[in-house]
C-alpha cells in the first residue's frame, strides 16, 4: 500500500515534477504489480503478473466483484488500464473513455467523447474495435478510429494536445493502442485492405508534434534504412530495398499496415513491431517479395532508423498480417543468456530471434494443421536461408487467378490473429490464444481506387478438418525449443488476450463469453464464469486497497465475431468469416461490459 500511495502522488504531481523520460516513470509504473499501465502489462509485452494473492489454489473461489456497462456495442478488444487508484476504460467507436474512481465504487471522474463521422465505419477492416489505451507523462493516450491521436489530461480528461495520423478518406484507420516511450508516442496505422502505403510514426509526448515516419516499405528516406548498417538476417539490406522487389510504383500502395503491437528494449533502445499484408490480396498482380510487408522490425526510438529487419512470408499468398505482438525475454541459449524476441505469427509459425541483430533462431509451426508450407530453411549458408518452403498445392500464386485453392491451414485469419500471448518467467513458457481454422481462396483481379477496397479474393473459412472438430486451442508454448507443451481444445477461436500471473494461473476468454483460468504447469481448467457477451478483449489484473482483481471486456466482435457484430449473414462477407463463425450467434449476443473479479472477503 505503501508504494501504491507513493505511486498515485507521483502521478498527482507528475505535471510539476516529470521525470526526463515518459518510460523512466513508465518502467517504475509497470514494476509495480498493483496497476497496468500499459495494454501489455510492460514494454516486454509479457503480459505477466507478479500478484499471487489469487492462485491456482483458490481461483476456484473467484466471484464477480462489480460490472460496468461501457454503453457501446461491436467488438471489446484491448482492457482497462489502473494508474493509482482510477481505472481507465475505453470502447470501440466512437471510442469513448472513462476515468473511474476505483475507491468510490468505479464512480465515473470524467468522460471523454470524441466526436467522429461515422463515415469512417464502413472503412475499418474487421469491425470498429480499439486495442486501447496508453498511460505516460501524466496523460492518457487515445488513438481514435479516425487515426486523431489524443493526449488527455489523467485527472480532468481535458485534451492536452491531438493531431491526425491519416485520412480516412484514403482507407487510413486505426484499431491499435499506442507505445508511449521516452519524449515520444508511437502509432501505427491500419488500411491495408485499401492499398494504403503503411508506417509507424512518432509524435512528440508533450506537443503532439511529429518527429519521425518509417514507412514499411519505399525509398530508404521513407522506410528510414541504411543500405550498409541496417541488415536482414545479418546481411545489409542493400539500396532501396523497399521498392527492389515491387513492380513499377505498386510500392505506393503496398500495404504493410502497422495496427498491432509495439514492444521496447531500454537498453538496446529499440522498439519491436511487424508491419502486415501487403495489397491487394490477389498475388498475382504484385511479382517479387513485395518487401518489407510481413516482416519484424527493430528500430531506434530516437531517430526511428530499423536496425534490422526479417521478412517472415515473402511474397505473402494468404493475407497472413505479421502484426502480433513481439515478446521479449531473455533466455539462456547455447549456456548463454541471450536477448530474445518471440512471436506468433498469422502464418502459423512461432519465430524466436535475438532481438539484438535480428538472428533467426526457432522458427516452428504452433499449430499441426498448417499445412501451406513444410517449414523454414534454417541453414545459413543456403540461398533460401530464413524463408518458409511453399506447398505448391496451397499456393494461390501457382494456382493462379479465379481458381480457387482449396484446404489451406491455417485461414487469412491465422493461427493467431492480434489476440496477444502470454509469458511466464516462473515456467518459462508462452500461453498461446489459437485459431484452428482453414480455409478455401479464390483470387481475382481488381484495380485501386483511392479509398475503395482493394482486397481481390474471395475466402471461405471452416474448423480445421481432421482434428477436434473445435475452431480453436488455447496452447503453452516453449520458445526455445518451439515445441507445444500442452493444448486445451476450445469450441471457437480463442480471440481474448492472455494473461500470466505468480499464482501459477493463466487466464483468457472465450468467443462464447467464457472467462477462464487455468493451471500454468498443466493446462489443467481451475475455473470458468459467463460474461453476458462473447470475450475479445484482454484479461488484466491489478490490486486496489490491497485486494487483486481481474478484469475483463466482453463484448462479441473483431474479425471472428464480425457476423455478429455488424449483423451480416452472407457466408463470404467479413472477408471469409461470416460463414466459419456463423454458430456463435447460437452462444451469444452483443455487449460492451466490463467484469471484475475477486476472491470473497
Amino acid at each position: 500500500m505503501i508504494i501504491k500511495k507513493f505511486v498515485a502522488a507521483l502521478a498527482g504531481t507528475v505535471a510539476l515534477a516529470a521525470p526526463a523520460f515518459a518510460n523512466d516513470e513508465i518502467i517504475k509504473l509497470t514494476q509495480d504489480p498493483n496497476q497496468w499501465v500499459l495494454q501489455t502489462g510492460d514494454y516486454a509485452n509479457t503480459r505477466y503478473s507478479k500478484l499471487n494473492q489469487i492462485n491456482k489454489d483458490n481461483v476456484s473461489k473467484l466471484q464477480v466483484a462489480w460490472t460496468f456497462s461501457t454503453g457501446v456495442l461491436r467488438g471489446h478488444e484491448g482492457s482497462p488500464l489502473v494508474v493509482g487508484d482510477v481505472m481507465y476504460v475505453h470502447t470501440p467507436f466512437p471510442n469513448i473513455v472513462y476515468a473511474l474512481d476505483l475507491n468510490n465504487e468505479g464512480r465515473i471522474l470524467w468522460k471523454y467523447e470524441p466526436k467522429q463521422d461515422p463515415s469512417v465505419i464502413p472503412v475499418m477492416c474487421c469491425d470498429t474495435v480499439n486495442r486501447g489505451l496508453a498511460y505516460g507523462d501524466g496523460k492518457v493516450f487515445l488513438h481514435q478510429a479516425d487515426t486523431t491521436v489524443v493526449a488527455l489530461d489523467m485527472k480532468t480528461g481535458k485534451e492536452v494536445w491531438k493531431v491526425v495520423n491519416g485520412d480516412p478518406k484514403r482507407g487510413e484507420t486505426n484499431t491499435a493502442t499506442v507505445l508511449p516511450v521516452k519524449d515520444k508516442v508511437i502509432v501505427g496505422i491500419s488500411g491495408g485492405e485499401f492499398g494504403v502505403q503503411c508506417h509507424v510514426t512518432a509524435y512528440d509526448i508533450k506537443t503532439g508534434k511529429r518527429v519521425w515516419r518509417g514507412y514499411s516499405m519505399g525509398p530508404d528516406d521513407q522506410t528510414l534504412m541504411d543500405p550498409v548498417k541496417t541488415t536482414h538476417l545479418g546481411k545489409p539490406v542493400g539500396k532501396d530495398s523497399g521498392i527492389n522487389t515491387w513492380q513499377g510504383d505498386q510500392w505506393k500502395t503496398g500495404g504493410g499496415c502497422t495496427w498491432g503491437w509495439y514492444s521496447y528494449d531500454p537498453k538496446l533502445n529499440l522498439m519491436y513491431y511487424g508491419s502486415g499484408n501487403p495489397s491487394t490480396w490477389n498475388p498475382k498482380q504484385r511479382p517479387g517479395d513485395n518487401r518489407w510487408s510481413m516482416t519484424i522490425w527493430g528500430r531506434d526510438v530516437d531517430t526511428g532508423m530499423a536496425k534490422w529487419v526479417y521478412q517472415m512470408t515473402p511474397h505473402d499468398e494468404w493475407d497472413f498480417d505479421g502484426i502480433n505482438e513481439m515478446i521479449l525475454t531473455d533466455q539462456e541459449i547455447g549456456g548463454k543468456v541471450t536477448p530474445l524476441l518471440t512471436h506468433f505469427d498469422r502464418n502459423g509459425l512461432g519465430y524466436t530471434l535475438n532481438r539484438e541483430n535480428g538472428d533467426l533462431i526457432v522458427a516452428e509451426k504452433f499449430d499441426p494443421v498448417v499445412n501451406w508450407t513444410t517449414g523454414v530453411d534454417m541453414n545459413k549458408s543456403s540461398p533460401t536461408y530464413g524463408r518458409p518452403a511453399v506447398v505448391a498445392k496451397y499456393s494461390t500464386e501457382q494456382n493462379g487467378e479465379d481458381v480457387n485453392s482449396k484446404g489451406i491451414c491455417p485461414a487469412a485469419l491465422g493461427t493467431k490473429d492480434q489476440q496477444p500471448a502470454a509469458y511466464s518467467p516462473k515456467t518459462q513458457l508462452f500461453y498461446v490464444p489459437t485459431n484452428h481454422v482453414c480455409m478455401d481462396y479464390e483470387p481475382f483481379k481488381v484495380t485501386y481506387t483511392p479509398g475503395q477496397p482493394y482486397v481481390g479474393a474471395t475466402l471461405a473459412m471452416y474448423p480445421a478438418p481432421n482434428s477436434h472438430g473445435g475452431m480453436g486451442n488455447f496452447i503453452a508454448w516453449d520458445g526455445k525449443t518451439g515445441k507445444i507443451v500442452w493444448s486445451n481444445k476450445e469450441q471457437f477461436s480463442v480471440w481474448s488476450g492472455a494473461l500470466a500471473t505468480a499464482g501459477d494461473v493463466v487466464f483468457y476468454g472465450t468467443l462464447e463469453g467464457y472467462l477462464k483460468a487455468v493451471d500454468s504447469v498443466s493446462g489443467k481448467e481451475l475455473y470458468k464464469f459467463k460474461t453476458p457477451s462473447g470475450i475479445i478483449g484482454n484479461v488484466m489484473t491489478y490490486t486496489n486497497k490491497g485486494k487483486q482483481y481481474v478484469a475483463i471486456l466482453s463484448g462479441v466482435g473483431g474479425w471472428a465475431g464480425i457476423g455478429l457484430a455488424a449483423g451480416l449473414t452472407d457466408p463470404n462477407a467479413g472477408l471469409g468469416a461470416v460463414g466459419g463463425y456463423a454458430g456463435l450467434s447460437n452462444y451469444t449476443a452483443l455487449g460492451g461490459q466490463l467484469t471484475v473479479f475477486a476472491l470473497p472477503n
